[in-house]
């Protein structure tokens, strides 16, 4: 898709200008052919008459392209605006484009710009006001209830009670047990507890008495 379009009613202001400048001995009066209508009256259509049934025509494709979203940009409206410029100098300033035939044109090059514009200005209004668009709910998934099942019960495996732990007995000290035929040696008191015990004794016999104080008579 090219970003220009290409302005359709510049092809009969053009065929018009080629007939006016290389074939000047042309007429757009003269008839090109005739249709014999129901009611009996011959119609003679003119070089003229085919030049604006042609423009009507692409006028109409201008619009129908104009009126879709995007369909033309600011370029587009300034090349109808410069064509339509250019067929009413001609018109105003040149003899040979002095004609109801050329004027039509020039018309319909005038109502494809204001209706360019006007298109433009309504869709930019359009997208302005309308809300941004709100995302439809989704709707929460429905869960089926399941068939109630019966709930089979596990056997319950109850655990070994542990047997109580035995309490220490007091642990009695080994008995040696000494056999018949042995013969117990009782050893002899040694020489050191013989003058332990004889000191005591002589220590007590060297004490002096105590004096005894007889009342004289």
């Amino acid at each position: 898709m090219s970003m220009v379009g290409f302005p359709l009613l510049l092809i009969p202001l053009a065929i018009f200008n080629i007939m006016v400048f290389l074939m000047p001995g042309v007429s757009f009066a003269a008839p090109v052919f005739s249709l014999t209508l129901m009611s009996g009256v011959a119609w003679a259509v003119t070089v003229g008459d085919l030049l604006i049934a042609t423009g009507i025509l692409l006028l109409l494709f201008e619009v129908i392209k104009g009126a879709r979203p995007g369909g033309k940009y600011f370029t587009d409206h300034l090349l109808s605006l410069l064509i339509f410029g250019g067929a009413a100098a001609e018109f105003v300033l040149l003899p040979q484009f002095g004609n109801s035939v050329y004027f039509l044109l020039t018309a319909l090059a005038l109502v494809d710009f204001i209706s360019g514009i006007a298109l433009r200005t309504r869709r930019a209004k359009r997208v302005a006001a309308s809300p941004a668009p709100v995302p439809a709910p989704v709707p929460a998934p429905i869960s089926t209830p399941l068939a109630s099942e019966p709930v089979r019960q596990e056997p319950r495996v109850e655990a070994p009670i542990p047997a109580p732990a035995a309490a220490p007995q007091p642990s009695s000290p080994p008995v040696t047990t000494v056999p018949a035929d042995a013969v117990i040696v009782t050893p002899a008191p040694a020489a050191n507890d013989a003058v332990s015990n004889a000191a005591p004794d002589a220590q007590t016999a060297s004490e002096p008495r105590p004096a005894t104080d007889t009342p004289s008579r």
